[in-house]
């Protein structure tokens, strides 16, 4: 699933969406990037992530998720990060709290 949502973020963030005020076939260098109008500017996202091991173990050794950085370039701010670890614990009831947790900060647009 990883793919899919990295190859969904380079096809939908090309420059020509990104910088609204760039012209077609335009080559923007690095400090271009940092001058351009942003499409997304003024919106916030949540970046998802679940995993095997416990949440605190992969912030601690992996930081950053890139995802961020590549909304942080559309113009989006904040972003917020939710880390849900031990996704294959045997309790249903945890994982029904999860589910209940990211649909409220859904409702609530957190």
């Amino acid at each position: 699933m990883p793919a899919l949502l990295k190859g969904f973020l380079e096809q939908t963030f090309r420059s020509t969406f990104i910088f609204p005020d760039a012209k077609p076939g335009e080559r923007l260098g690095f400090s271009s990037c940092f001058s351009q109008r942003k499409a997304l500017a003024g919106k916030s996202g949540r970046v998802i992530a679940t995993m095997q091991m416990p949440a605190f173990v992969y912030r601690w050794y992996f930081h950053l998720h890139p995802e961020k950085n590549t909304l942080r370039l559309g113009g989006i701010r904040p972003i917020r990060e939710s880390l849900i670890g031990l996704v294959e614990a045997p309790d249903p009831r945890k994982r029904q709290q999860w589910l209940v947790r990211m649909r409220t900060l859904g409702q609530r647009a957190q």
